[in-house]
Formats: C-alpha cells, sequence, structure tokens
C-alpha cells in the first residue's frame, strides 16, 4: 500500500480529461508543491483537447509549471463525452506513462465524478498506478456532485488568486459557462477551507481511497 508525506514528493502526475480540469482541481496545490519543492517533477497529462482548446491547454500548463524542476505536458485528442468507448486506448496511454514516470504522487478525478469522461480517467489511474498515492480531485458543475471529500491541502490567498486568475486569462473558450466564474472557484476554495480549518482560510479538497500514513 501506498503512503503519502507532502515533503517527500517529488514527482507528480497531474491526470485531466479536459484542458481545464487539472488547474480547477489541483492548480492550487500544484503551486504549493512547486513553491515548497524546488525539485519537484511534473508530468501533466490532459486527454481530451482540440482546437483553441489545445492552445489553452499548454499555456495554462506552461504558466503553472513555470517554476518547476522539471515539466512534461502532454495533450491527446480522445474524443470528449465518448471515453467509455476508448478505454484501451485510453489505459495504453496511462501505460506509456507508467513506464518513463513513477509519480510520488497521481492527481486525478474523482471516482465518483458524474461527468463519464472523468470517471474512466479515475478507475485507469487506479487500475494502472496501483502502489501509489492517489488523491482524487473534485470540479464544480452543473450535475452537482460535489461531496464529502476527506483529504484537504490548504493553500495561501497569494496561490488561490494565482490560480483563478490563470484560469480566466487562459480559458477563454469556457466564458460563456454560467458556473466558470471567479466567485464559483473562490467558494469552493473557501469551503473548503472551513472544513478543514485552514490557517490561511482556504484550501482544496481531495478525495484519499487508500493512504498509509
Amino acid at each position: 500500500m501506498a503512503s503519502l508525506r507532502l515533503e517527500g514528493i517529488k514527482k507528480v502526475l497531474c491526470v485531466g480529461a479536459h484542458s481545464d480540469d487539472i488547474e480547477i482541481g489541483c492548480g492550487a496545490t500544484v503551486l504549493r508543491l512547486i513553491q515548497e519543492q524546488p525539485g519537484l517533477q511534473v508530468y501533466w497529462l490532459v486527454f481530451s483537447a482540440s482546437g483553441a482548446r489545445v492552445r489553452e491547454a499548454k499555456r495554462s500548463a506552461a504558466e503553472f509549471l513555470q517554476d518547476a524542476r522539471a515539466r512534461q505536458v502532454r495533450v491527446a485528442h480522445f474524443k470528449e463525452s465518448y471515453f467509455p468507448s476508448e478505454w484501451p486506448a485510453i489505459k495504453n496511454t496511462f501505460e506509456q506513462v507508467k513506464r518513463t514516470f513513477d509519480p510520488d504522487l497521481v492527481l486525478t478525478h474523482c471516482r465518483d465524478d458524474r461527468h463519464q469522461d472523468h470517471r474512466i480517467l479515475s478507475d485507469l489511474a487506479w487500475n494502472t498506478f496501483r502502489n501509489h498515492p492517489i488523491l482524487e480531485y473534485e470540479i464544480p458543475k452543473y450535475d452537482g456532485d460535489l461531496g464529502a471529500p476527506n483529504v484537504f491541502i490548504p493553500v495561501t490567498r497569494e496561490l488561490c488568486e494565482r490560480k483563478i486568475a490563470a484560469l480566466l486569462r487562459h480559458f477563454q473558450s469556457q466564458a460563456v459557462r454560467h458556473w466558470f466564474t471567479a466567485e464559483t472557484f473562490w467558494a469552493l476554495l473557501r469551503l473548503r477551507g472551513i472544513e478543514c480549518n485552514a490557517p490561511g482560510g482556504f484550501a482544496e479538497a481531495f478525495y484519499g481511497r487508500k493512504l498509509r500514513l
């Protein structure tokens, strides 16, 4: 069984179905890890993006990871909303990553997310990285599937501001969505900060299905 200590994390795999998922779900956590771990290596893997969304994904990742010691950004082109039918190819992508990158922490979607693409990636992350610490992040959405996470990572107001500013700046294609607003992102960060009594008042929350402490 995998164990987890934040100060021991040197290599992180960030998995997102769509071009803004990683930033929304764990962007401030990634910024905190980079800030606290000068030698951090990050593999940033987005499974579905096309056209302008590819450019958005790459520009955003470049900003979030600019201070990481080593970074690899990969944007794949699986068809959005059709991940269940592409299970074998997606699984092969995970296996390719595993052969070249051995993470101390995997950040991926929540297993109980109502978006089918998100659930597929969560299942395959667990299927592939069976002896690695995995934290599942949350994505606010119309479906109303937010739950009661059990792992909290406090983040400073400064990191929250950086996360939200980058989201709004880089993902102009999402501005038409009624939930894609600074208020949404601030609200969730503040709520999770309250729930874990974060020193600065803000936190990102995750599901830790199996961790050895």
